[in-house]
Parts: C-alpha cells; structure tokens; sequence
C-alpha cells in the first residue's frame, strides 16, 4: 500500500513558489533537513529528521511533499520516499514518480499518521494565510 495524503485547494489565488519556499522555511525551522527542486510536474521537497525517522523507518527515508497545479487549483500531496541523492540532478520526470511514494509497511504508516498531525496541519495553516496571494 501506497501511503500517500493529497490534499486539493482551490479558489486559493496562492503563488505556488511562495508556498513552496515557506513549507521548506518552516520543515527547516522545525528541525529538519530539506532539499528541493523544481520538475515539470511541480515542485518537490524532500524532508528527513533524522532521529525520528530512524525510530520509524529505515535511514534513507523521508517525507516527501509535491506542490503541483496552478494558483486557483493545486494539490499538495504528503507520502513517505526514498531520499533521493542530489535531488536537483534527478529531475526526469519518471524517476521522480516511480520513486516519489514508496510502499510502505506498519512503521511507515505509523510515521505518516505522525507527519498528518504536525506537518499537513502546517500545510493547511500555511495555505490559509492571506500573504501567500499572488499578486495582481
């Protein structure tokens, strides 16, 4: 089973770049380390806190999020992957998706309800702010 949280918004008027930027900003502020990159399917960001992670699941995993749409209607999905090496060099569009979401077992599943409770509230907390419009 494929653990994955999509989440859809819409009527948001939200600048996609910006919401990216402020989800790495606040995966960084809480601890975690991050990496980035834009991929012709939106973008995505990688996020591993190590100690947790390893209590959970095995080292080279980490939550990964995908921001992907446009500015009315976008969809922010949440699952755990594979760490992936120098993820700005890997951006062809089918090694990201066939490593992008992982099946997962118990452990994971268990980390991905403990990532719906902190980091999706964040996401739903970050979207919902008024200065993450674009501008007209």
């Amino acid at each position: 089973m494929t653990s994955e949280k999509v989440l859809r918004f819409q009527g948001k008027n939200a600048d996609l770049a910006k919401l990216s930027q402020q989800l790495v900003d606040q995966l960084k502020a809480d601890g975690y380390k991050t990496q980035t990159t834009t991929a012709p399917l939106g973008t995505i960001i990688q996020a591993q806190k190590a100690g947790i992670l390893r209590d959970f699941i095995t080292a080279d995993r980490c939550f990964t999020i995908m921001v992907a749409g446009q500015p009315n209607d976008f969809t922010i999905r949440v699952g755990i992957g594979k760490w992936l090496r120098d993820i700005g060099i890997a951006v062809v569009e089918t090694l990201l998706l066939t490593e992008l979401f992982l099946v997962v077992d118990v452990p994971e599943m268990l980390w991905t309800r403990h990532v719906e409770k902190g980091v999706i509230a964040e996401i739903n907390q970050i979207v919902a702010s008024p200065a993450l419009a674009t501008a007209h």
